[in-house]
């Protein structure tokens, strides 16, 4: 079985294979979107396809069955055909050219169930992919045509967090950006920089409103997109190379908006035990490629069954009915709410957590190092002892039913290939919001008292401890990409395992344990620096210290 449009006509050969396929009438689909686009997604990666791309497959086949029904008892046929997504990418042009158009922009998901159940989807909702490449005339006319279509109501977005900045490590202003600023909409190269001269676009015909969604995975998401657009529109309105009502038409949430939203679906990279699965049910396209820019990308994306996708109600000039496929939409505060209950709370402090005691352990595994019962009580205590008494209910979803979920459920599940090495990334950008902002709020509230914390100052210790790069057997451990372990690993070097000079392991850490860019606050004024410390002195005691350490401080 080959992952084309052709081969899917034997649809017999597939279902036998127990593959689900789209259900709706592919050809009137993509003549809809030719002609009165409505989506486009901008970074079509892995949740992309194992989320949003899924969750409108659905919507699909139901509008399309009710239509057909509708059809066959003589009625109209309300709510077919419906468009289907533009996916496009501005960073790594061969996704597009090397995965999507080569296969029909069809994709395959593969949901990894806990209870060991695996349902194969193949994706079909894509109605067309695109580099967001200048140089490509035929596709960067097609792009600038569907930003003029009235009919566009939202453009989305997971390009990461990184994606946002303008700015390089030093904190200036990037060259490619500045260039952006005085080269104009018609000469735009930078991603961002594409995507304003794109709504310059849709100003210059007629300014029709639309919705800039952010749906990566970071804290008020449509402020960060707002913020990397509005420089770009700003400049050139300033420097005559767009009209000054550009500038007034970017910031105007009644013409263009950037909603918050909330994104939850773990998405881990294609995994080679899912791809030689689908080689033996007989589809011979299960291998992946690596591209230039050193991104893998698979047909097939495999992921978790919960998701959880919550977004501002902002879209001025209406918007796809994602609510028919479970998505909820919702004010800017209770979005918020969720977003904070999440991050802060319920799922990424626990996630991180237990990445690093996972490397320093040696798990290869998520849900292998769930099986520890050290680990697992204190992720309890990280979670529902520490975290939820400041977690503010956002009404929409239980808090307490989201950390039962993502402890006996989520991280559990023996059949996610995710790995502690994966979470671990950019931990110096992570704990501010995952930790930080749960210490905050104890030293803000008279009732809590910041002191009492354990859980939490403990994973900062094993944070630290991962920072020297030895693992608890003794052996150099390789460290997962971070913008700052070239700041942090230096503090760390003249600490080693059986270190007993408790005067320099505090000058060690008090340079990072008191750097509020890192953790939001100064542990020390938080009361926790010395903890921290203590916790750390216990864990490179020598080797096998962590899992001592563990043992002591979360006896089972």
């Amino acid at each position: 079985m080959k992952l084309n449009l052709k081969s899917l006509e034997n649809r017999k050969e597939w279902e036998d294979a127990l593959f689900e396929l789209p259900r709706f009438d592919v050809p009137s689909m993509k003549e809809e979107t030719r002609a009165r686009p409505v989506w486009v997604h901008m970074g079509a990666g892995n949740i992309f396809r194992a989320f949003m791309a899924n969750v409108w497959q659905q919507i699909l086949n139901e509008r399309y069955a009710q239509a057909a029904s509708d059809a066959d008892n003589g009625g109209p046929r309300p709510g077919w055909p419906l468009a289907g997504i533009v996916a496009a990418d501005g960073y790594d042009y061969e996704i597009a050219r090397r995965m999507y158009e080569p296969h029909d922009n069809l994709g395959v998901l593969v949901t990894l169930k806990a209870d060991g159940g695996i349902e194969k989807t193949v994706i079909a909702s894509i109605a067309e992919s695109y580099a967001l490449d200048r140089g490509d005339r035929e596709a960067w006319g097609r792009m600038c045509g569907i930003f003029r279509n009235p009919s566009l109501q939202m453009v989305s977005f997971t390009i990461t967090e990184k994606g946002y900045s303008l700015k390089d490590a030093t904190g200036k202003v990037r060259g490619d950006v500045e260039a952006d600023f005085a080269a104009g909409p018609g000469g735009a190269e930078s991603y961002v920089g594409k995507i304003a001269a794109l709504l310059h676009e849709r100003y210059m015909a007629g300014g029709h409103p639309v919705a800039m969604v952010s749906m990566d995975n970071c804290s008020h998401n449509g402020d960060k997109l707002f913020g990397a657009v509005e420089p770009f529109a700003k400049a050139w309105a300033d420097r005559g190379l767009a009209e000054p009502g550009f500038y007034k038409y970017i910031t105007d949430p009644g013409a263009v908006s950037f909603p918050w939203s909330m994104i939850d679906k773990i998405t881990p990279r294609p995994d080679d035990s899912v791809k030689q699965m689908l080689a033996g049910c007989g589809f011979e396209d299960a291998e992946g490629i690596l591209t230039s820019k050193n991104t893998y990308v698979a047909t097939f994306v495999n992921a978790e069954e919960p998701q959880y996708l919550v977004i501002e109600d902002a879209f001025p000039g209406g918007r796809p009915p994602l609510e028919e496929g479970g998505v909820i939409f919702t004010d800017r505060e209770t979005v918020n709410k969720v977003e904070r209950m999440k991050v802060c709370t319920c799922l990424n402090p626990l996630h991180t957590a237990m990445a690093t005691f996972g490397c320093l352990l040696g798990y290869s595994l998520i849900s292998e190092e769930m099986k520890n019962p050290r680990i697992h009580r204190m992720l309890e205590q990280i979670g529902y002892r520490e975290g939820l008494p400041v977690v503010t209910d956002p009404g929409i979803l239980s808090p307490r039913a989201f950390i039962d979920e993502v402890i006996n459920v989520r991280l559990t599940n023996p059949f996610m290939p995710d790995t502690p090495q994966r979470i671990v990334e950019d931990t110096s950008h992570k704990v501010a919001i995952r930790f930080g902002e749960t210490i905050k709020a104890y030293m803000a509230d008279s009732k809590l008292d910041a002191g009492s914390l354990k859980g939490i100052p403990f994973a900062i210790a094993g944070w630290c401890r991962y920072l020297m790069g030895v693992d608890d057997g003794g052996d150099e451990m390789g460290l997962s990409p971070d913008p700052m372990l070239g700041v942090l690993c230096p503090r760390m070097a003249g600490i080693t395992l059986g270190e007993k000079d408790t005067a320099k392991i505090h000058g060690a850490l008090r340079p990072i344990l008191s750097d509020v860019g890192i953790f939001g606050v100064d542990l020390y004024e938080a009361g926790l620096g010395s903890r921290v410390e203590e916790y750390f002195a216990m864990m490179c005691a020598g080797p096998g210290a962590v899992e001592e350490t563990l043992c002591r401080v979360w006896p089972a």
